[in-house]
């Protein structure tokens, strides 16, 4: 079972909510208690909802990826990959924040030559950067040319980081990360292990400066998405069931993810403990966004209450930590069918488009349709519009 096989595999079927999850790490099971949002708050429309009118192609930022991703130019850098969260730095540069990711060549025909670890050239990394500036791509990795490694490095051959949302505090890039443990021979003997803040100098990105523990003890991955709103970061999360999978909202006060952790109960209110933090509501995916439209607030989110579904859709509210309400349809992904299936849709919103800029993720169940086609595994980019 190499590398490759272990993280796109598995983890394909667990993000849709095909099949139970793993035998997990946390030292308690979380609270039975039910959402905060019950199943008819879900379809009546919050006051602030602000109504989607369409979603388009981003086709600047489809294409920047597509051409670059093409580019033999340099044979160590990015060909694909899933994650695809974003954040601007000091510089007015943007940060792409990638999880599983190819780096190497592109043959003429679309295809790329086979992983490493299966006698081919392509090299397959658990995390990665790349660097837009002034419509041009740049990969971030460590290591060297000739041997690629992740930014956020394992620590042994059984453990690896997947990138969560990422926020700016004081000039430093904070990039969240779920550590993950191979703990047996078999396809499925992994499990989540623990969230951690990795801490990055804006002009060195090869490798964090530091690493930090996150709260981790009652089984929610931190960070889907983060939103800074009134003097606090908001830290959205998700307890993975398989299916369902419930959001968890806790926050910071001020801009950095160090601070103390207080979390949204199911009353309403806030605690220090993590032990209290409610599941807010169902049918979120492992990656999703909440932000500011106009008066209120969005989350986006692939609708994960159906299998293998196609759709993302929005919920809306009058604050950051909801309720939130509403579920209007956003788009229904064109490649999803066969062997591929599309996941994990998200909003960038410090980016310019022609509406609210969301990226999804493309892959197939089929490991050797990343070889065969080199367009499987890359972002798409949609424009959102709101009435």
């Amino acid at each position: 079972m190499t590398r490759f096989r272990t993280a796109l595999a598995p983890l394909a079927i667990a993000l849709l909510g095909l099949t139970a999850v793993p035998q997990q790490a946390w030292a308690a099971p979380p609270k039975p208690v039910p959402p905060v949002q019950g199943k008819q708050a879900a379809t009546a429309a919050s006051p602030c909802a602000p109504t989607v009118r369409g979603a388009t192609t981003n086709t600047r930022l489809t294409s920047l990826f597509t051409t670059y991703g093409n580019d033999n130019s340099s044979l160590n850098d990015w060909t694909g990959a899933d994650g695809t969260y974003s954040l601007r730095l000091p510089s007015g540069r943007e940060l792409w924040v990638f999880s599983d990711t190819f780096l190497g060549r592109v043959n003429p025909d679309g295809s790329r030559p086979p992983v490493v670890e299966e006698g081919g050239t392509t090299v397959f990394l658990n995390n990665s950067f790349a660097v837009e500036r002034d419509g041009r791509l740049s990969t971030i990795h460590d290591g060297t040319a000739a041997k690629p490694e992740a930014v956020m490095p394992p620590r042994d051959k059984n453990h690896w980081y997947w990138a969560g949302d990422a926020t700016l505090a004081g000039g430093i890039v904070e990039v969240t990360y779920q550590e993950y443990e191979r703990y047996g021979p078999g396809a499925w003997d992994w499990r989540w292990h623990r969230n951690v803040l990795a801490r990055f100098a804006p002009g060195r990105l090869q490798q964090p400066i530091s690493v930090h523990d996150l709260p981790s003890e009652h089984g929610v991955s931190w960070a889907s998405g983060t939103l800074k709103d009134g003097g606090y970061t908001y830290v959205y999360g998700v307890e993975d069931l398989g299916s369902p999978k419930y959001m968890h909202i806790a926050r910071v006060k001020g801009q950095s993810l160090l601070g103390a952790w207080e979390y949204l109960k199911a009353d309403g209110t806030w605690s220090a403990s993590e032990a209290d933090s409610a599941r807010v509501m169902s049918g979120v995916a492992n990656e999703y966004s909440v932000s500011r439209v106009g008066s209120g607030y969005v989350l986006i989110t692939h609708d994960t209450t159906e299998a293998l579904s196609a759709n993302i859709v929005a919920y809306s509210a009058c604050s950051p930590f909801g309720p939130f309400t509403g579920r209007q349809h956003v788009y229904t992904t064109p490649e999803t069918g066969g062997n591929i299936f599309t996941y994990n849709a998200h909003a960038h919103p410090e980016i310019a488009g022609g509406g609210l800029v969301v990226s999804y993720n493309v892959n197939s169940f089929v490991n050797t349709d990343h070889y065969r086609d080199v367009s499987i595994y890359r972002p798409r980019f949609l424009d959102v519009t709101f009435g």
